[in-house]
């Protein structure tokens, strides 16, 4: 490609030549004919050509031919790059940053006040996400996904708001509790879990996965998955759970067996009636740095001919003054 501009160029530079050329011969052999060369064509013109005054003229008008014929040059060349089309490229490297972040919620009787709390929590964080996409799966004897992994904001805040709204019900079954009561027994922990972390799309992809996993862990009843076989399952697919447990430390046990659970994943426990919230367990999600996707480098070119183009602007309004001056 610029080897085709160096030749469009200097093939205006030849047509240049051969006009002048052209030119050049035409006019001598338009002033010099045979016997007239010497022959004077005003009486005394000799004592013209003496003249100071005539002297300066002439060399005026010699020197607007020489910036006509320098102009005419100039912009002829320059009318030829932009006829061919400079170009320029640049290479880029797609950047991606990827943060997944699944709320997974324990729906149970016992964990209306937490629930609330995280979706409260993450609707206000919604305003400064940039990229992350946001899941929701709810969970008590069964577990139900509310919306799969998303970056569409406004999708995700108009679900977050109705799951609020369904937390203070009259009805005898609420909205929330709809396909959650399909197993035997309540707060399966582990069916959950492992629910959750199965939501997570593109495993191929080198993504920040996390779950934030809001229950009590007061299982009643038998699960298919129990929670150290779901938090293995979460660490083997690069998943980590940061637990929020409001009853921590009232039950050493229980609490003890979360902890190890979401430990195991590289996450942590929080217990959410000591110094902890909900906002600084989100925080401590946020904070773990984004996997930056590389793409595969690719050259970009594009027309730039700006430059030029007002270079050609300047040749031809200078030629246009020379030639209006000098008056041909």
């Amino acid at each position: 490609m610029a080897l085709a501009n160096v030749w469009m160029i200097v093939a205006a530079v030849a047509v240049v030549l051969l006009a002048v050329a052209v030119g050049l011969v035409l006019g001598l052999r338009h002033r010099i004919r045979p016997g007239t060369a010497d022959r004077a064509r005003i009486a005394r013109a000799e004592r013209l050509r003496s003249l100071p005054s005539f002297r300066r003229a002439l060399q005026r008008r010699v020197l607007a031919l020489c910036g006509i014929l320098l102009l005419g040059v100039a912009t002829t060349i320059v009318a030829g790059v932009v006829a061919a089309r400079p170009m320029s490229s640049q290479t880029i490297q797609p950047v991606n940053t990827s943060r997944d972040i699944m709320l997974c919620l324990d729906v149970s009787g016992s964990m209306t006040e937490v629930d609330v709390e995280v979706l409260t929590v993450f609707e206000e964080l919604l305003e400064g996400f940039e990229g992350e996409r946001i899941g929701l799966t709810i969970f008590n004897s069964s577990p139900v996904q509310i919306f799969p992994l998303t970056d569409d904001y406004e999708f995700v805040r108009e679900h977050i708001a109705r799951i609020k709204e369904s937390f203070d019900y009259v009805d005898e079954i609420p909205e929330h509790w709809i396909g959650t009561l399909n197993g035997d027994g309540a707060s399966l922990i582990g069916d959950g879990l492992a629910a959750c972390t199965m939501a997570f799309d593109r495993p191929d992809d080198q993504r920040s996965r996390s779950v934030v996993f809001a229950t009590d862990n007061e299982i009643n009843g038998a699960s298919i998955v129990t929670l150290d076989e779901a938090a293995g399952y979460a660490r083997a697919n690069g998943v980590r759970v940061f637990a929020l447990n409001p009853v921590q430390g009232k039950d050493a046990a229980v609490s003890a067996e979360l902890a190890a659970a979401a430990e195991i994943t590289g996450g942590a426990a929080y217990g959410l009636r000591d110094t902890t919230t909900v906002a600084d367990i989100i925080a401590e999600v946020q904070e773990q740095e984004a996997t930056e996707l590389r793409g595969e480098a690719q050259v970009v070119w594009t027309d730039t001919p700006d430059p030029w183009i007002v270079v050609l602007s300047i040749a031809l309004l200078s030629l246009t003054a020379v030639l209006w001056r000098v008056r041909l």
